[in-house]
């Protein structure tokens, strides 16, 4: 089976905003290059430097409204620009806890004030802050998502799954076998390694930030409650957009 990789995403700050690619160097057992770097910590979370499950920061699943945002990440590394609808636009230095009262008060126009309140930005020691702890990427495939527009009878936005890869030229659901298996895209090998369980987060607009559609009750209507696959890089390698993606 030949794919097309077809786009490339990454959320510099976990669940607040996403960042189009056109390519990107993957190294061997390490993240999408700042893909969930940051994240931001509430005052019930629960940290100790290194990776933290996800019900420590601020999600889409508890105020779809964050959905909504975008973001651009400087050529630096070191800024990042955040843009959303309602609560407009910033700039700042995510490691830097001067810029934190800036991205607090852009959150107020957003995050809900019986929330548990935002504290600041948390960087993980040697780890980015994907759900799961291992460093992984996500797969998805445009033929699944169509599947799951049809399903619901209306367009849907492929930003409510937060995908960092999408392929092209896949039958509906044929990432469901690959699981175990390995995916040449452009020079890097990926390892598939586990099916990825959706969540609430993904019923959210992310041009409104509402929650407007039943997409777990889609998926359940297919007999299951997964989206995508999780894989890690085995061997590094450049990957752009139009590359072949293969099955080796």
């Amino acid at each position: 089976m030949t794919l097309a990789l077809a786009q490339i995403w990454r959320h510099p700050l976990k669940a607040i905003g996403r960042e189009e690619l056109t390519e990107v160097d993957l190294t061997a057992g390490a993240w999408l290059p700042f893909d969930r770097l940051w994240a931001v910590a509430h005052d019930r979370a629960k940290l100790s430097n290194g990776w933290a499950k996800k019900a420590n920061f601020l999600r889409g699943v508890t105020e779809p409204a964050l959905m909504a945002a975008t973001a651009q990440l400087g050529a630096d590394g070191d800024t990042l620009t955040l843009d959303h609808p309602q609560a407009g636009q910033i700039k700042l230095r995510p490691d830097d806890e001067t810029d934190w009262p800036l991205l607090e008060d852009w959150l107020a126009g957003i995050w809900p004030a019986d929330r548990p309140a935002p504290t600041g930005i948390y960087r993980a020691d040697n780890a980015h802050l994907t759900d799961v702890e291992g460093a992984w990427l996500s797969i998805h495939t445009l033929a699944s998502h169509a599947a799951v527009e049809t399903a619901l009878g209306r367009d849907l936005s492929i930003h409510r799954w937060r995908g960092n890869l999408w392929l092209s030229d896949a039958e509906a659901w044929a990432e469901k076998d690959w699981v175990g298996r390995t995916l040449r895209i452009g020079t890097a090998v990926l390892e598939v390694k586990v099916e990825i369980t959706r969540c609430k987060a993904t019923m959210a607009n992310p041009a409104t930030g509402t929650r407007d559609a039943d997409t777990l009750g889609a998926l359940q209507g297919f007999g299951h409650q997964e989206f995508g696959v999780y894989a890690e890089v085995v061997e590094s390698g450049t990957i752009a957009l139009g590359d072949t993606a293969k099955l080796v």
